[in-house]
């Protein structure tokens, strides 16, 4: 199969399917941008859909074999799109090349000077928030891509003008092989997508690969107290540029002070203080985030006014921690936590908050995730007040394991499992009180729930 590269060029014609997705759709104006002919199709019409449609891109919707133009070279696809697709089942007879989009993001990013990946079992969405809001207040003028919305661009990408990129970097069916990094991010690893990989050793080789692709002039960056990291690196034999919360790295943390949900340390580098940060997100897990984009943001060359700026006007991502608002005193938070060392993070966090009472409504995901890491997931849920458990979200999968969120019930003394989250809704109505805090938690669609009892709640927001 052709390279990408050899279609990245003005004038050639392209098709993407699933276009009004979130890392789909600023993918279709990079190509546009560049002077390539793009159309798209889509389920649904949408934002995006609108926005492309506004820069002159047709987008198509429903997935029908006549929607890819006569004339095209190429097809791009989401992950989410698969070979029976009657567009795919078309571009196949045509005998056009069919593109992952993580193979045409990886071609467009050689044409950045620096190409920022961040990468990890936890964290990539608000490191790489972190770090937009860093080169936005280094007037860098970035070209984004983030797993989620942030609040400072009302989306979750944008496309600049400047020499650099930042995008998240997932390792699930080791996508990111497909990256050109000249700085790469490897914030933690642990045992994840166990429906892909085999085992832990497995994802440390993914992650060691993904490294292994940054240039010997760029910058491997990860987390010195992340044993799992440390060891899947040490077989490329690299110098590795260095975040942690301890002396011993080569940028870390002194001085840290919390006043509530915020968080203000030194940022230290070269022994020396390099710049002083007020965080207004809480946890120490947050301090390490902050740590790793200022790391990125160093070897980036960026200023320590940019770094002190950029991290002080970040308040989160959609979907980290985000205040949806109050219900009978009670204030209601949503994140999207999915993996035991997530849930850890943000129950360490929240236990600093002063809060009288933590209600966990928590959603699974997928059947084989909840399996691999069942007793972990009990450990971490046993430690809230009162934990409701939602039924396990499928995503991709089939339940051929014949698992469920009762399962995980059974193990907690605090724990409720609702087979109707409409039962689950009534039951947090009648329970919530001043003083609590409740989380919705998950992945899946499990912060409608939270979204649904504000709605109907009295308290203003």
């Amino acid at each position: 199969m052709p390279s990408f590269s050899e279609y990245y060029w003005a004038g050639r014609r392209g098709h993407l399917i699933g276009v009004g997705g979130v890392s789909m759709s600023p993918l279709a104006e990079v190509l546009a941008e560049a002077g390539l002919v793009i159309t798209g199709s889509d389920m649904n019409e949408g934002a995006n859909v609108a926005h492309l449609r506004a820069l002159g891109i047709p987008v198509f919707i429903g997935h029908r074999a006549e929607n890819i133009p006569a004339d095209a070279e190429f097809v791009v696809r989401t992950a989410a799109v698969h070979d029976e697709n009657p567009e795919i089942v078309e571009a196949h007879r045509r005998g056009l090349p069919v593109f992952e989009r993580t193979q045409a993001w990886g071609a467009i990013m050689k044409d950045y000077r620096n190409s920022l990946c961040i990468a990890g079992t936890h964290g990539k969405t608000t490191t790489t928030s972190m770090c937009t809001h860093i080169l936005m207040a280094a007037e860098r003028d970035p070209t984004v891509m983030i797993g989620g919305t942030l609040p400072l661009l009302h989306a979750g990408h944008r496309v600049g003008a400047g020499d650099t990129i930042v995008m998240e970097a997932c390792e699930y069916y080791n996508s990111f092989h497909a990256f050109s990094p000249t700085v790469a991010v490897i914030l933690n690893i642990e045992a994840d997508h166990l429906d892909f990989f085999r085992d832990l050793e497995d994802v440390k080789a993914s992650f060691r690969k993904f490294a292994s692709l940054v240039p010997e002039n760029g910058y491997i960056i990860a987390n010195a107290e992340d044993k799992n990291a440390m060891d899947a690196l040490a077989p490329l034999g690299r110098d590795i540029f260095t975040f942690g919360l301890n002396k011993g790295a080569d940028v870390y943390a002194a001085n840290i002070v919390r006043h509530g949900a915020e968080t203000e340390f030194d940022v230290i580098y070269c022994e020396e203080v390099f710049t002083h940060v007020s965080l207004r997100v809480p946890g120490i897990h947050n301090v390490k985030n902050a740590l790793a984009a200022s790391a990125a943001a160093i070897c980036l060359g960026c200023s320590p006014a940019a770094i002190r700026y950029g991290l002080a006007g970040f308040s989160g991502a959609n979907r980290r921690f985000e205040f949806k608002g109050k219900y009978n005193g009670a204030d209601i938070y949503d994140d999207y936590a999915h993996h035991p060392g997530e849930l850890k993070a943000l129950l360490d966090a929240i236990e600093t908050l002063g809060y009288k009472r933590t209600i966990v409504v928590f959603q699974p995901h997928t059947y084989s995730r909840t399996q691999a890491l069942f007793s972990d997931f009990v450990a971490q849920l046993r430690r809230p007040d009162v934990c409701y458990l939602a039924e396990i979200y499928a995503a991709r999968e089939k339940n051929t394991i014949g698992i469920s969120s009762a399962d995980i019930a059974r193990e907690l003394p605090n724990g409720i499992f609702f087979a109707d989250n409409a039962e689950l809704e009534k039951t947090l109505r009648a329970t919530a009180s001043p003083g609590d805090i409740i989380l919705t938690v998950g992945a899946g669609d499990v912060y409608k729930i939270g979204e649904r009892l504000v709605a109907g709640g009295k308290d203003k927001v």
